[in-house]
Protein backbone atom coordinates (compact mmCIF):
# COMPACT_ATOMS: atom_id res chain seq x y z
CA UNK A 1 0.00 0.00 0.00
CA UNK A 2 2.66 2.63 0.85
CA UNK A 3 4.28 1.13 -1.82
CA UNK A 4 1.72 2.36 -4.65
CA UNK A 5 1.38 5.62 -2.62
CA UNK A 6 5.08 6.62 -3.02
CA UNK A 7 4.89 5.44 -6.79
CA UNK A 8 1.55 7.60 -7.50
CA UNK A 9 3.30 10.50 -5.75
CA UNK A 10 6.33 10.19 -8.32
CA UNK A 11 4.00 9.96 -10.52
CA UNK A 12 1.80 12.83 -9.60
CA UNK A 13 5.38 15.27 -9.54
CA UNK A 14 6.13 14.18 -12.56
CA UNK A 15 2.98 15.08 -14.27
CA UNK A 16 3.30 18.74 -12.49
CA UNK A 17 6.93 19.06 -13.83
CA UNK A 18 6.09 17.88 -17.07
CA UNK A 19 3.19 20.67 -17.34
CA UNK A 20 5.01 23.06 -15.79
CA UNK A 21 7.67 22.70 -18.66
CA UNK A 22 5.29 22.58 -21.31
CA UNK A 23 3.83 25.77 -19.98
CA UNK A 24 7.23 27.52 -19.96
CA UNK A 25 7.80 26.32 -22.97
CA UNK A 26 7.27 27.95 -26.84
CA UNK A 27 4.88 25.61 -27.64
CA UNK A 28 0.86 25.45 -27.34
CA UNK A 29 -0.09 25.66 -24.30
CA UNK A 30 -3.39 23.51 -23.88
CA UNK A 31 -6.32 23.16 -21.23
CA UNK A 32 -6.66 20.01 -19.71
CA UNK A 33 -9.61 18.82 -22.08
CA UNK A 34 -7.78 19.73 -24.75
CA UNK A 35 -4.79 17.69 -23.52
CA UNK A 36 -6.53 15.01 -22.93
CA UNK A 37 -8.57 15.09 -26.62
CA UNK A 38 -5.23 15.33 -28.01
CA UNK A 39 -3.47 12.48 -26.18
CA UNK A 40 -6.29 10.39 -26.49
CA UNK A 41 -6.18 11.08 -30.53
CA UNK A 42 -2.31 10.64 -30.50
CA UNK A 43 -1.98 7.37 -28.05
CA UNK A 44 -4.87 5.32 -29.53
CA UNK A 45 -4.11 4.00 -33.30
CA UNK A 46 -7.96 3.77 -33.81
CA UNK A 47 -9.75 6.65 -36.17
CA UNK A 48 -11.61 9.24 -33.77
CA UNK A 49 -14.66 10.76 -34.41
CA UNK A 50 -16.43 13.60 -32.22
CA UNK A 51 -18.52 11.14 -31.31
CA UNK A 52 -16.59 8.60 -29.77
CA UNK A 53 -14.25 11.09 -28.36
CA UNK A 54 -17.31 12.30 -26.38
CA UNK A 55 -18.28 9.18 -25.44
CA UNK A 56 -14.85 7.76 -24.34
CA UNK A 57 -14.27 10.70 -22.31
CA UNK A 58 -17.45 11.09 -21.24
CA UNK A 59 -18.15 15.06 -22.19
CA UNK A 60 -20.31 16.49 -24.39
CA UNK A 61 -19.46 16.80 -28.11
CA UNK A 62 -19.79 20.69 -28.25
CA UNK A 63 -16.75 20.42 -25.25
CA UNK A 64 -14.79 17.83 -28.00
CA UNK A 65 -15.82 20.55 -30.65
CA UNK A 66 -14.50 23.53 -28.97
CA UNK A 67 -11.22 21.22 -27.98
CA UNK A 68 -10.56 20.40 -31.77
CA UNK A 69 -11.65 24.06 -32.68
CA UNK A 70 -8.60 25.00 -30.65
CA UNK A 71 -6.07 22.16 -31.96
CA UNK A 72 -7.38 23.10 -35.03
CA UNK A 73 -5.83 26.37 -34.61
CA UNK A 74 -2.31 25.52 -33.56
CA UNK A 75 -2.49 22.40 -36.13
CA UNK A 76 -2.56 19.37 -33.93
CA UNK A 77 -5.29 18.16 -35.58
CA UNK A 78 -8.30 18.22 -37.73
CA UNK A 79 -11.11 17.69 -38.91
CA UNK A 80 -12.54 15.54 -42.00
CA UNK A 81 -15.87 14.39 -43.00
CA UNK A 82 -16.24 10.58 -42.91
CA UNK A 83 -16.89 10.08 -46.43
CA UNK A 84 -18.92 6.91 -45.77
CA UNK A 85 -20.48 8.34 -43.51
CA UNK A 86 -21.31 12.45 -44.12
CA UNK A 87 -22.59 12.71 -40.64
CA UNK A 88 -19.91 11.75 -39.15
CA UNK A 89 -16.89 13.98 -38.67
CA UNK A 90 -13.07 11.97 -38.28
CA UNK A 91 -10.23 13.55 -36.12
CA UNK A 92 -7.08 13.47 -37.99
CA UNK A 93 -3.61 13.52 -36.60
CA UNK A 94 -0.91 16.45 -38.29
CA UNK A 95 2.79 16.23 -38.70
CA UNK A 96 2.53 19.36 -36.16
CA UNK A 97 0.87 17.64 -33.62
CA UNK A 98 3.36 14.19 -34.07
CA UNK A 99 5.82 16.49 -33.28
CA UNK A 100 4.47 17.65 -30.67
CA UNK A 101 3.82 14.37 -28.93
CA UNK A 102 7.45 13.61 -29.67
CA UNK A 103 8.23 17.17 -27.32
CA UNK A 104 5.92 15.34 -24.61
CA UNK A 105 7.63 12.01 -24.26
CA UNK A 106 10.90 14.39 -24.01
CA UNK A 107 9.87 16.74 -21.42
CA UNK A 108 7.85 13.87 -19.50
CA UNK A 109 11.33 10.94 -19.88
CA UNK A 110 13.67 14.06 -18.69
CA UNK A 111 10.86 14.49 -15.76
CA UNK A 112 10.46 11.04 -14.76
CA UNK A 113 14.36 10.48 -14.69
CA UNK A 114 14.95 13.99 -12.50
CA UNK A 115 12.18 12.61 -9.93
CA UNK A 116 13.64 9.07 -9.88
CA UNK A 117 16.81 10.47 -9.14
CA UNK A 118 15.66 12.83 -6.42
CA UNK A 119 13.81 9.84 -4.71
CA UNK A 120 16.95 7.58 -4.82
CA UNK A 121 18.87 10.63 -3.43
CA UNK A 122 16.41 10.37 -0.17
CA UNK A 123 16.79 6.93 0.27
CA UNK A 124 20.45 7.57 0.61
CA UNK A 125 19.92 10.76 2.86
CA UNK A 126 17.08 8.09 5.11
CA UNK A 127 19.61 4.93 5.17
CA UNK A 128 21.82 6.05 7.96
CA UNK A 129 18.70 7.17 9.76
CA UNK A 130 17.42 3.57 9.76
CA UNK A 131 20.37 2.06 10.78
CA UNK A 132 20.34 3.90 13.93
CA UNK A 133 16.88 3.46 14.56
CA UNK A 134 17.76 -0.05 14.37
CA UNK A 135 20.51 -0.11 16.92
CA UNK A 136 18.54 1.82 18.92
CA UNK A 137 15.57 -0.52 19.40
CA UNK A 138 18.10 -3.61 19.57
CA UNK A 139 19.63 -2.07 22.72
Amino acid sequence: MAQNAAKAEELVKTLRDTIVSLVRSDGPDLSARQLAVFLTCYLDESGHTVRGLASSLNVSKPAITRALDRLGELDLARRKVDPLDRRSVLVQRTPKGAAYLKEIRSIMGEAATEEARKGRSEEKKEQPARRTLRRVAAA
